[in-house]
């Protein structure tokens, strides 16, 4: 359940940073060499990276507050 959301909120920002890159390829064409504006393969890596560290991000804890027993973690309250 955490890293699914964890996933939604990456793929929401996913999804507005490709927008804003497609939209702002114009005003960053002088400065790509070798690299077309939307070159799939780039975007496409991002993409792969960002949802790599998003799930290596929110693993560990995500682990870890399932290993503590819930009534344990109520009477310590």
């Amino acid at each position: 359940m955490f890293i699914r959301s964890a996933l939604m909120l990456t793929g929401i920002g996913v999804v507005i940073g490709l927008a804003a890159a497609a939209g702002l390829t114009q005003l960053m064409k002088s400065l790509l060499f070798g690299v077309s504006p939307l070159d799939p393969f780039t975007y496409g890596s991002v993409l792969i990276v960002l949802a790599a560290s998003a799930v290596l991000a929110s693993y560990p804890p995500a682990r870890r507050a399932a290993a503590v027993n819930p009534v344990e973690a109520l009477r310590a309250e």
